[in-house]
């Protein structure tokens, strides 16, 4: 059936097209037609069916006159272009020509000739690929004539679209598939039932027809007048629809058509025009009653009307229908209007659905969202048709108006609204002259209010339709506008303009174009009903769904209610509020008290059940806090600053206590892990690409989580909460640092052993009580850092948190809000005390770096091997480069802000060893006078290794550190002599308790240092004292003997060689030197028992 009904649409359309062919090429519009024979003038022989329809009228517009073109739109299968004729025009046509032109297009596919040159037609059926898109695509740089109908509504345009771009992209809010959104129906206008039967198919091919005799007849008119030199117009007379469907009858037979079943549908058509006008539209006689029916029946019956009349009785049939519509046609106005006839107003109803289907041809076919370019000079070829179906220019805004708002109706295309509400304007604003007025008023639409039957004009019922269709979608705006919120400022402009439909005492409808408008009490009214109506609905759609969604979501239903009426209120604020607010203001205090309320009810069930930051509670209070944040902004921006606030949700108060119970209880968990972190710690050695323990890192990372957890939760805290959340931090890094420094070894514990007076023996190292680390990895600046970030960004977190509270008790007073101060304050004490303890764990890791490189690691190549047997053959030249070596390793290692730090370290222990080495090497090193020297020079050249020209640490700290190391060098310097009296002196001192308050055992004229020169000095007269006084040993040469028992030490020898205060005696000790002298000569009598 279809395929048959597709067939007879091509077959129509291969016949209009060679009928316009001939005509343009009959009637004399062709200077010259060209065939292979020669120039004719006789069209009998062309097969027009193989003539190129683009070729032909390209060569008539190549005349002395431009050619009108008209697309128009079959509603069915197929779009069809036809071109009319409205100028004389000169030209040579060449059939062969047109021929081979029509055989290259069968090629390609048929396109349009825009501008854009972007349009074209599928060769294989449209309907195989689907409708068109509705939604538009992407914006061309180039411009394109559908955005504008004329270019007066242009200028018009160009303010509308300013204070709709705000709005037009926004998209706010929940998103509903089309198929939940109720469409609103457009209500029809009530124009009177055509009693014939016509069809919107059957009305479109007759509005063509019309249009197409409306431009031939205007053509020809002008080719008369400029023939004659006539200044009247209208020659022929007055064109109608009567005549022009008579012509047809008259003209075209069966044998036009390629199948019985198209002719019959014309023809019906046809019969059913002449029927609706001249049988049931007009008051006519009895006798012309009749014949007019008798006619028409007789056209009807095709077995008569094509098999048993004769063609003189087929036309005497027509003229005696002629006769009649003539007899009407001449008849005057009944408003005096020019051109008026009298089926202006017995055929209204027909031409204006007539006219409207001329005006639904400027839409594209392709996209019937957008207006076909051409569509300004149709509207000009349309404006042709205003004599015959009774067309002014205010019902031609009206209708023009009407149409466009049923196409954005059907496509939702902003433009086509805003082009409606151009034209419709155009209607409310121009008054017509009193003719015309009374002409309009009599153009009666029936409606259908509140069971009663109103009588309206047309342009009343094109506004009482869009008006009803305005209200139903703004009853429930919330949905209808939640996809395209752009569309609710034009829609309202749409309803201002249109007017609301108001009832009158006796019942009557009042179109009320002027009063909906911001003054007036009435409109504020309708929009507080439209405001409540719509919330009302939007919270029964969502609460409706709300549990279901909370079991395939498993999110506590409170969340999900929060978050759908905060878009709601969200899409009021930025869209529909600052809209409604011109009409009635206090429309966003309806909906802030409203959904306040209602959600209010059941959020105060819950807090009464919240004990513990439960899933439930980090779910549910941050979505309420930010609605009940939502709310009052709308309350405030509807009700001014100065209004009362609103009841906030007390959700502040239990997030407060929720939140410290849970801080609290994470504190231990936080020490557990990273006391776990410390001591799963490997310690791996310094590397390039590890720089920073995994421990600090893993340390840093639980506390940054811990506050990201804590912020991230969207709820109010207050300080106590802050104090928590930095406690944790302050125990966690002290703790972590505390362990760290307790982990290091005493310095004390890396130097060796001193050996016993001129005893030589093998020094061994203390056995290490407490395990050495390979190498701590821990970076101060890392750690600053971290701590930097750490407090900008909990700063940062509070900030919002704070503002946040502002924003929501904006009307409180400012102490209320914030202790700014109190909290400055807090971290201030919180990070410097931990920057302190970091500095401080820092700095004995320094400290600890240097003992660490020289008496452990270069142990045996610097503090045993320098100046061991003689001095010249174990210089310190050839240990410095090992020192070299291990500060390039340690300072490519470590920060730059450590290397300073790390190298004094490294410097004061190599002096400090450079001592040891001096005074407690042992028997193994003796040093003579000529060896001062070389020792001088050598300690110049360590201090100069570590001043490095500048490069390392400056002179002045260097010489500090050595010299203690000097003053060492300025008594091997001295004579024996010297010495022994300064020892004999200082001993006096003891016994008589005048010894020197310094107890540090690095002070030069100590007894101990004093003893360890004299045992170092290759000098016989420092062997003799040592012999006669203390009765030590004598070597002299110092030979290495060690003894069968090296092991064994005298108790005594510690506390005599002690490098600590406890080798000088107490201040209330009177002892004289002999008593000195007598514990010394114990000692060696000890160390003799057990050999030399």
């Amino acid at each position: 059936m279809e395929d048959r009904e597709a067939s007879s649409l091509l077959e129509r359309y291969r016949r209009d097209r060679r009928k316009l062919l001939e005509f343009l090429l009959s009637s004399g519009l062709a200077k010259e037609l060209r065939t292979p024979s020669g120039p004719t003038t006789s069209l009998s022989h062309i097969d027009f069916d193989n003539l190129s329809a683009d070729y032909v009228l390209d060569r008539l517009s190549s005349g002395k006159f431009a050619l009108f073109r008209f697309s128009f739109l079959w509603k069915r299968k197929r779009k069809v272009s036809f071109c009319l004729v409205a100028k004389k025009i000169c030209a040579v046509v060449d059939v062969s020509e047109a021929s081979k032109k029509y055989l290259n297009e069968l090629d390609y596919p048929v396109t349009i000739h825009s501008q854009s040159g972007t349009s074209y037609y599928l060769v294989s059926e449209p309907e195989s690929v689907g409708s068109p898109p509705r939604r538009a695509p992407p914006p061309l740089e180039e411009k394109r004539t559908v955005e504008k109908v004329s270019s007066s509504s242009s200028r018009q345009m160009d303010s509308l679209n300013e204070e709709n771009t705000a709005t037009a992209g926004d998209d706010y809010g929940r998103k509903y598939k089309s198929n939940t959104i109720k469409h609103v129906k457009v209500p029809p206008l009530g124009l009177p039932n055509l009693r014939t039967g016509l069809s919107d198919d059957d009305l479109q091919k007759s509005a063509y027809e019309i249009l197409l005799a409306s431009v031939i007849s205007e053509a020809m008119d002008l080719c008369v007048r400029r023939r004659l030199q006539l200044p009247t117009r209208r020659t022929y007379g007055k064109t109608d629809i009567p005549q022009i469907s008579l012509g047809l009858l008259n003209s075209i037979f069966k044998s036009d058509f390629l199948h019985e079943k198209s002719y019959m549908q014309w023809k019906s058509r046809q019969v059913g025009v002449l029927e609706e006008l001249l049988q049931y539209s007009v008051n006519l006689a009895a006798p012309e009653q009749l014949t007019i029916k008798s006619s028409l029946a007789n056209i009807r019956n095709s077995e008569r009307w094509d098999m048993a009349l004769s063609p003189s009785e087929r036309v005497e049939v027509l003229s005696t229908i002629k006769h009649v519509a003539s007899k009407l046609s001449s008849l005057p106005g009944r408003f005096g209007i020019e051109s008026e006839t009298c089926y202006w107003t017995a055929g209204y109803h027909l031409n204006m659905r007539l006219y409207e289907k001329l005006l639904f041809s400027v839409f594209d076919s392709l996209d019937e969202s957008q207006l076909i370019e051409e569509a300004e000079e149709i509207l000009k070829l349309i404006k042709l048709t205003w004599p015959i179906l009774g067309i002014t220019q205010k019902i031609h805004d009206a209708i023009f108006g009407w149409v466009l708002f049923q196409q954005f109706v059907e496509t939702d295309e902003a433009k086509l609204l805003e082009y409606a509400i151009l034209e419709l304007q155009k209607v409310a604003s121009v008054e017509d002259d009193d003719k015309e007025r009374i002409y309009t008023d009599s153009l009666a639409c029936l409606r259908q209010c509140g069971g009663n039957e109103v009588k309206l004009s047309l342009i009343q019922a094109i506004f009482f339709s869009i008006s009803s269709w305005c209200i139903g979608k703004l009853q429930d705006y919330h949905l209808h506008f939640s996809q395209q919120p752009g569309n609710f400022k034009r829609v309202m402009t749409l309803v201002a303009t249109v007017g609301i439909p108001t009832s009158s005492s006796h019942g009557d409808i009042k179109m009320g174009l002027t009063s909906f408008n911001v003054s007036d009490n009435n409109s504020s009214k309708i929009i507080k009903s439209f405001v409540e109506s719509s919330i009302e609905t939007a919270y029964n759609r969502i609460s409706s769904s709300v549990d279901l969604e909370s079991k395939v979501e498993r999110k506590h239903p409170l969340c999900l209610l929060a978050n759908e009426l905060k878009l709601i209120v969200e899409r009021e604020i930025k869209v529909f509020y600052p809209v409604l607010r011109h009409w009635c203001p206090e429309s966003g205090t309806i909906i802030a008290i409203r959904l306040h309320h209602i959600y209010g009810e059941k959020l105060e069930k819950f807090l009464k059940e919240v004990l513990c930051l439960s899933e439930d509670a980090q779910s549910v209070l941050p979505v309420a806090r930010l609605l009940d944040c939502d709310l009052t902004k709308l309350y405030m921006l509807a009700c001014g600053e100065n209004s009362h606030d609103l009841h906030h949700y007390p959700i502040g108060e239990v997030a407060k206590r929720i939140i410290l119970d849970w801080v609290i209880a994470r504190h231990s968990h936080i020490l557990e892990w990273t006391g776990r972190a410390f001591d799963i710690e490997e310690w791996e050695p310094l590397s390039s690409q590890q720089r920073q323990a995994a421990s600090i890192v893993e340390v840093f990372r639980i506390i940054e989580e811990t506050v990201d957890q804590l912020f991230g939760l969207n709820l109010p805290m207050d300080i106590t909460n802050l104090q928590a959340l930095l406690s944790i931090i302050f125990h966690t890094l002290d703790a972590y640092l505390v362990k760290m420094v307790n982990q290091l070894v005493e310095k004390n514990h890396l130097y060796p052993s001193a050996p016993p007076l001129t005893r030589y023996k093998e020094t061994s190292m203390q056995i290490m009580k407490k395990k050495l680390l390979e190498c701590i990895l821990l970076d101060d600046n890392f750690i600053q850092n971290q701590i930097d970030v750490l407090e900008d960004g909990i700063r940062k977190s509070w900030a919002l948190v704070s503002q946040s509270d502002k924003e929501i008790w904006a009307k409180k007073e400012p102490q209320e809000l914030t202790c700014g101060e109190e909290v400055d304050e807090l971290f201030a004490t919180t990070f410097n005390i931990i920057r302190d303890t970091s500095s401080h764990a820092i700095s004995k890791i320094c400290d600890f770096i240097g003992p660490r490189v020289v008496f452990w690691d270069l142990r045996d190549a610097f503090i045993s091997g320098l100046y061991r047997g003689n001095v010249e053959g174990a210089r310190l030249d050839s240990v410095l480069p090992h020192f070299d070596t291990v500060l390039d390793h340690v300072c490519g290692l470590i920060d730059d802000c450590l290397r300073d730090l790390v190298i004094l370290s490294i410097c004061k222990a190599s002096l400090e060893g450079f001592a040891w080495v001096l005074l407690d090497g042992g028997p193994s090193r003796a040093f003579s006078d000529s060896d001062v020297t070389l020792l001088e020079d050598d300690l110049a050249m360590l201090k100069e290794f570590f001043v490095a020209d500048g490069e390392g640490l400056p002179y002045s700290l260097v010489e500090q550190e050595a010299k203690f190391a000097e003053r060492i060098l300025d008594l091997y310097s001295l004579e024996t002599e010297s010495v022994i009296q300064i020892l004999m002196t200082a001993s006096e001192q003891i016994s008589l308790g005048l010894e020197s308050h310094d107890h540090d055992h690095m002070h030069v004229l100590n007894v101990h240092t004093l003893m360890r020169v004299l045992c170092h000095k290759r000098d016989a007269e420092a062997s003799r004292f040592l012999k006669t006084q203390y009765q030590l040993p004598m070597s002299s040469e110092y030979e290495d003997t060690p003894s069968k028992d090296s092991t064994y030490v005298s108790p005594l020898i510690p506390v005599l060689l002690k490098r600590s205060t406890s080798f000088h005696g107490n201040k209330k000790s009177h002892g004289s030197f002999n008593s000195f002298k007598k514990k010394i000569q114990e000692a060696t009598l000890e160390i003799r028992n057990v050999g030399w």
